[in-house]
């Protein structure tokens, strides 16, 4: 573990962990052994990141964020306050499932929104948004917006996080970086990625 990262006073960091350059861990968080951290990360206060945990590049994790083993987070991902990963899907306290931990994976630019909960073995689409407080049991496509308990897509969203709305040859503008998108059999793509 190298010295290219901050980490408060009181952040416990375990043995075998990797932490990126730049990267600012916060007041009382855990992390955990066999843990990979990206570059220019921010690990909020009082998170917790469980063994082999990977997280990516420039990946913001808010206050009193729970990230268990199994989960990935590709670069650019944003968890929000409170927000919560689950491993196993039939948890008892008197039952040992540690091998039988399911990952989930969260791809490039994705938003999970405070107090979400995310039930494990899925995927999380690249720049897709979940919202706050919802519970997402499923999988969940590249730019889509989802809300509720369980999260339901109600739209699609820009990268810089605007929701798009397609003209009716399923062209969309973002309002902030005028990047163009394409609705296509249901799923949408960045014009010129």
């Amino acid at each position: 573990m190298g010295t290219s990262f901050f980490a408060h006073e009181t952040a416990i960091i375990d043995q075998d962990c990797t932490i990126g350059q730049g990267t600012k861990i916060w007041h009382f968080s855990h992390i955990m052994s066999g843990c990979t951290i990206g570059d220019q990360c921010s690990i909020g206060q009082n998170v917790v990141i469980s063994p082999e945990v990977r997280i990516g590049n420039r990946v913001k994790i808010q206050n009193n964020v729970s990230v268990y083993t199994g989960v990935i987070c590709e670069d650019d991902v944003f968890l929000g306050p409170s927000a919560v990963f689950t491993n196993v899907t039939n948890p008892r306290s008197a039952v040992s499932r540690k091998d039988e931990y399911k990952p989930t994976f969260v791809k490039k630019g994705a938003t999970i929104g405070a107090n979400a909960t995310i039930v494990c073995g899925i995927i999380i689409g690249k720049y897709a948004f979940v919202g706050a407080g919802a519970v997402v049991t499923k999988n969940i496509p590249d730019y889509a917006l989802v809300v509720g308990n369980p999260a339901r897509q109600t739209g699609w969203m820009s990268q810089f996080g605007h929701k798009l709305k397609f003209n009716p040859e399923g062209i969309a503008v973002c309002p902030e970086s005028k990047e163009q998108y394409r609705l296509e059999n249901g799923k949408v793509l960045k014009i010129g990625d």
